[in-house]
């Protein structure tokens, strides 16, 4: 059966391709429906994208590879696509845009736009050999328990990276970039709780904290969220990307606060009081109470002196703590690293030496930071792919 694009992956970018492509155009999957990690995105709103998104906005040993795509598909493209299919969505912070109602509809109007293309999607369908032939590619594929041989001028990677094995994630655009010559990047779960094994934050789990959050990279402003097992939250998840084993993560407990002014103060009206239940004036009561433990926080806030009140509050906003690792891919929203960018176009995301064979999406070492930035690539790439695919027949 002979195809002029066959695209790996029914994602987001590989949908996204598929209705910029053109031709005869087949996407497979393993999965039994289309877009699965878009269902459960955003507590099954989808974040499908972030107003503010730009190139600063993700990581890469490249950091100017997305700038091409990003600038040629915006946050407001894909935003004129969502309104023209009459999508309802808000801003629920920091720019980041969720459906009103069901990430189902960002599905829906991926299948309605790839329906409008003429792709095809052929699901519950097993790779089982992809070979490189004299004018494209031959693809081995199982389907309702018959083999089928496919072959194909393009060969579009959309298979996305190793996060959230039990969606059915797996390493295949890895192995194929590896057999067609191309590099791979080291891979790591990003945008991922931290676990610490001494079960320190057990007696805190449930509460949460504003705070602004480090790891050998910018900071965030965002909530952190103690669990049975470590720390979690938007923050936690964001410096998740940076972190590296054996590195401390810094943390401000009172972002936006001065920490020693509202303790000295409280000195002339509750003087009388207990420092730990002051400290609980400022932060929630058990992680007050766990800091006062900590910290051997002990006597009246009237006998802390000036010195005791400023090693108090740098303490709080720099709390050092070294978590013993992550949850792994287990949880990871997305895939940090992969295939390397060096060996692909900027503008067409076409290997470029490996004729028709092109890479989209998180498959790649272009990885977004928390907020429907990971979903703007998958638009960006995937069209920039689908177009020049379309450009060139």
């Amino acid at each position: 059966m002979q195809y002029d694009t066959i695209i790996l992956g029914a994602g987001a970018a590989g949908m996204m391709c598929a209705a910029h492509a053109g031709g005869r155009t087949l996407v497979l999957d393993h999965a039994k429906a289309p877009g699965e990690k878009i269902r459960i995105s955003g507590g099954g709103r989808c974040n499908f994208t972030n107003m503010y998104t730009g190139p600063e906005n993700f990581l890469s040993q490249n950091p100017h590879f997305c700038k091409s795509a990003l600038s040629r598909y915006t946050q407001w493209d894909f935003l004129e696509l969502v309104n023209r299919y009459g999508i309802a969505y808000h801003e629920k912070t920091l720019g980041q845009l969720f459906c009103d109602h069901s990430a189902k509809d960002i599905i829906q109007m991926l299948l309605a736009e790839m329906q409008k293309a003429g792709a095809a999607l052929w699901l519950k369908t097993q790779i089982h050999r992809v070979d490189k032939t004299a004018d494209g590619f031959a693809i081995k594929v199982e389907r309702d328990g018959k083999s089928t041989l496919l072959s194909t001028r393009n060969l579009v990677l959309a298979t996305g990276g190793k996060s959230i094995p039990k969606m059915g994630a797996t390493g295949l655009a890895y192995d194929l970039a590896r057999q067609f010559g191309l590099a791979v990047t080291e891979t790591r779960a990003a945008l991922v709780p931290f676990t610490f094994t001494n079960g320190e934050f057990k007696p805190l789990a449930g509460v949460a904290q504003d705070v602004r959050a480090s790891a050998n990279g910018p900071h965030f402003d965002e909530a952190m969220l103690f669990t049975h097992r470590g720390l979690s939250g938007p923050a936690m998840l964001q410096i998740s990307s940076y972190w590296r084993e054996g590195q401390q993560i810094t943390i401000d407990l009172l972002p936006g606060q001065n920490a020693f002014e509202a303790l000295k103060s409280r000195r002339g009206t509750d003087g009388r009081r207990n420092l730990s239940t002051v400290l609980g004036q400022l932060l929630p009561t058990r992680l007050a109470e766990h800091l006062s433990t900590l910290y051997e926080l002990k006597g009246n806030l009237a006998d802390q002196s000036d010195a005791a009140l400023r090693a108090l509050a740098d303490a709080l906003h720099n709390w050092q703590r070294t978590p013993n690792g992550t949850e792994g891919y287990r949880t990871a929203e997305v895939t940090l690293g992969g295939i390397d960018t060096d060996a692909l176009s900027s503008r067409s995301m076409a290997a470029k030496d490996v004729p028709g064979l092109y890479v989209i999406g998180e498959a790649m070492d272009v990885t977004g930071w928390l907020g429907g930035y990971n979903f703007q690539w998958a638009w960006s790439s995937g069209h920039a792919a689908g177009t020049h695919i379309q450009s060139q027949s």
